[in-house]
């Protein structure tokens, strides 16, 4: 089903926005790996609303329950619980929305295909499923660390505002998390702005991860830039992918493009990392194109359920651009899809890396 990722490290989500809670079962880590809670909390509060006032008001404290798999600290081989209660969601700013299909939103799609839908907030449609995956993905950050492997993420765009620099230490120093501080400033403005019009903006994420080894993925049907590409498109908002040069290169030359190694290490890195769908060593690169949020405040047309048009002014709490919490999302998606190669190149080869 649709609900699960991964073949080896293998996740599965569960839970609507508004309904009793979130979470994720997590089977296939490894045993013996030592987890600190707070190691996963701390990836849940990247990802949880109310952080700053460029983001959804919503106020939930997003706390992480977890029911089994780890004893005394320690993963014990078998699949992990982790649950997250929902306790802000004030269901009745969507109660005008029941017979409604918002502009923008999966309303229509998914009654098309179930036949009923859960109206308050877009049930599994809503970021609020994301919550599972950033759980999961905290601890496949954990596992891969293990053999070297680093993983970290920011926004490089918000609509035309763009990042030149890329210092990953500046990240979480910003309600952006924009590794360049300066274009950081122009991209507030640029949310706030949006916030002012009742209105929203997209751009664009970037994740990095380090210290990938050599020889992971397959050369075909799962090459790791198709598994990176299902992962990331299956983030809420997302609308594209490219790995390492991508779209840009499609104005080069292969003189231009083609990686240079000289014995020890690529002089550049136009393929993200990836050759053949095989990682080759370098760091692999992903970019993510995230659409500008669907609810606004603005009035809009919206199809009835029954037949014909209304118009709405949608209510409640939400984020004038999503990219800043999209970046832990992402960081997760990415973590959660090296851990699957990883288990099984480990499988295929008999040794770590």
């Amino acid at each position: 089903m649709s609900s699960s990722f991964g073949r080896l490290f293998v996740v599965t989500t569960f839970g609507e926005s508004h309904g009793a809670g979130v979470g994720v079962v997590l089977d296939g880590m490894p045993p013996g790996i030592a987890v600190e809670e707070g190691a996963i909390q701390r990836e849940l509060d990247r990802r949880r609303p109310g952080q700053s006032a460029l983001t959804t008001q919503r106020q939930e404290g997003d706390r992480v329950e977890i029911l089994s798999g780890i004893f005394e600290g320690v993963t014990l081989g078998t699949p992990i619980a982790m649950l997250v209660r929902n306790t802000d969601a004030r269901s009745k700013d969507y109660d005008a929305l029941r017979d409604v299909f918002r502009p923008g939103h999966a309303d229509y799609s998914t009654f098309a295909k179930y036949g009923v839908r859960d109206h308050r907030g877009g049930g599994r449609s809503s970021g609020r499923e994301t919550i599972g995956r950033v759980a999961a993905g905290a601890l496949a950050k954990i596992a891969l660390a293990t053999v070297g492997v680093r993983i970290v993420g920011g926004t490089v765009q918000v609509k035309d505002a763009k990042a030149a620099r890329r210092d990953w230490d500046e990240v979480e120093k910003n309600p952006v998390r924009c590794p360049d501080a300066e274009a950081a400033a122009r991209m507030a403005d640029v949310i706030q702005k949006a916030r002012d019009d009742k209105d929203s903006v997209g751009g664009v994420v970037e994740v990095v991860a380090s210290g990938v080894p050599a020889g992971w993925g397959d050369p075909t049907m799962s090459k790791l830039d198709a598994l990176l590409g299902l992962a990331m498109l299956s983030i809420p908002a997302t609308k594209g992918v490219e790995i390492g040069g991508g779209f840009d290169m499609a104005e080069l030359h292969g003189s231009q493009t083609n990686d240079v190694y000289d014995g020890e290490r690529f002089l550049t890195n136009f393929s993200g990392g990836i050759a053949g769908g095989i990682s080759n060593g370098a760091d692999v690169v992903v970019r993510v194109a995230v659409r500008p949020a669907t609810s606004i405040g603005k009035t809009q047309t919206a199809a009835k359920q029954g037949g014909g048009t209304t118009t709405i002014e949608i209510q409640g709490r939400h984020d004038p651009c999503i990219c800043p919490r999209v970046v832990p999302v992402a960081e997760s998606m990415m973590a959660l899809t090296l851990a699957d190669v990883w288990l099984r190149q480990r499988a295929l080869r008999g040794r770590e890396r």
